[in-house]
């Protein structure tokens, strides 16, 4: 360290005072020949001068010289590997017992309460709560009236997706709320996870329809990016079916890939589209 430290003071005191280099006259000899000896005679023209000022800075310290602070660096201990280590014999466990003997579980305390057990518990997290984007009937008219929604067309996840009514984190699916519900004036049809009382009076009030539709993660995302199983050489998987749970909760099963027209949802709704002619 005062090594370092004394390197670093003379290597700034050294730039710090620049040294001025004098100028150097150098001149040529000259050899002439008068009688029967010679004379060693120099000329006035200097060959070069050195004129320029230098700034020399002196470094004690070397890259082969670098090293870590005492200390900085230790050793693992090899236990057992004789007694002069000073973790031999035994090897750092003591005499007998069950920790000199073998393993015990983690968190055994010698038969007393652990600690896991002496804290208390508190709070609760259901494994089987569904998340829901919400997303408003304001949002979708602006949307529409900006030309970012076909409103002729079946509205699903994937449009709401791909329009930026809803973002990235979409989760167990997309939730409608009727917030914004005054701005629908035309039908609309869409399909979604879960729907407000609001919303979907609204929407029913304009001519519209709104279906709950079931999606597991597999076919969420079938849904909502059908090119990853095109990339991936996979089939869309096929539509699941809702467990029991949620049957009272969800209309119908959600339809890949993403649909482009509403279903009926009576059977006799279902009878006219077929007899329509295309």
């Amino acid at each position: 360290m005062w090594r370092r430290r004394i390197t670093s003071l003379l290597s700034s005191s050294l730039q710090n005072a620049p040294t001025h280099i004098q100028p150097i006259n150098i001149t040529r000899p000259i050899f002439t020949s008068s009688q029967k000896s010679r004379s060693l005679k120099f000329s006035q023209h200097p060959i070069g001068s050195l004129g320029l000022q230098f700034h020399r800075a002196y470094s004690l310290l070397s890259l082969n010289d670098l090293q870590d602070n005492k200390g900085a660096r230790k050793q693992k201990t090899r236990k057992g590997r004789g007694i002069g280590s000073g973790k031999g014999k035994t090897a750092g466990r003591g005499h007998k017992g069950q920790k000199a003997r073998g393993t015990h579980k983690f968190g055994f305390e010698g038969g007393q309460t652990p600690l896991r057990r002496r804290v208390p518990k508190r709070g609760f997290k259901n494994p089987f709560s569904l998340t829901f984007q919400p997303v408003g009937l304001g949002k979708i008219a602006k949307l529409i009236n900006a030309g970012k929604i076909d409103s002729s067309e079946l509205i699903t996840m994937k449009t709401l997706k791909d329009c930026g009514a809803i973002g990235k984190q979409i989760g167990d699916g997309a939730r409608l709320m009727g917030r914004g519900a005054e701005h629908i004036q035309w039908p609309i049809h869409l399909e979604v996870s879960r729907v407000t009382a609001r919303a979907k009076a609204a929407v029913e009030a304009a001519g519209g329809t709104v279906r709950r539709v079931h999606y597991n993660k597999l076919g969420l995302r079938a849904l909502l990016k059908p090119e990853w199983f095109e990339k991936k050489g996979r089939l869309l998987p096929r539509p699941a079916r809702p467990p029991p749970k949620l049957k009272d909760k969800v209309d119908s099963i959600g339809r890949l890939p993403a649909p482009t027209q509403p279903l009926p949802f009576a059977t006799e709704d279902a009878e006219v589209m077929s007899a329509a002619p295309a």
